[in-house]
């Protein structure tokens, strides 16, 4: 079970990889490109502060994700400690979802302006990517849940 999670743990850490990126060297760029073209400036900067602040429970919820691995790695994958980690994930992946939902008129302004419709396209698949993970994650969480009341109920009989 160690490799399993040890290679869960390494795509952890590569899911994050892309997202730093965008964080320091792509959006830093959009800027710089937007003002020296004008028309996007007094858009833009809102939404690149917007976009980094997207990245918070981003980065939160990949920890938790990291801290669930450890978890299973110890063998209380169903402890209050994970169903708690799960819980926080769902939240992130909510909160995520919520703010590109509120993003969205923002990406349909950009789109018009620059005449690309693929960008709402992008704002729409992370939105519903992140509330199928925030989904995924109350399945799980109800799961541990209730293994962890049977364990639970098991130990007492014992």
């Amino acid at each position: 079970m160690k490799r399993e999670t040890q290679v869960l743990k390494i795509a952890v850490f590569l899911i994050g990889l892309p997202v730093l990126a965008l964080c320091i060297f792509l959006f830093p760029e959009v800027l710089s490109i937007a003002e020296r073209n004008g028309e996007y400036f007094y858009l833009l900067p809102l939404f690149i502060i917007y976009l980094y602040l997207t990245a918070i429970p981003f980065y939160y919820a990949l920890l938790q994700a990291y801290k669930l691995l450890q978890f299973i790695d110890q063998n209380k994958a169903f402890s209050e400690q994970s169903i708690k980690s799960l819980k926080i994930i769902r939240y992130c992946a909510t909160m995520i979802s919520v703010m590109y939902v509120i993003s969205l008129p923002v990406f349909y302004v950009l789109a018009e302006l620059d005449d690309a419709p693929g960008l709402i396209l992008i704002g729409l698949v992370i939105t519903f990517a992140s509330l199928i993970i925030a989904v995924f994650a109350a399945v799980l969480q109800k799961l541990f849940k209730n293994a962890n009341d049977i364990k639970s109920e098991n130990d007492l009989t014992v």
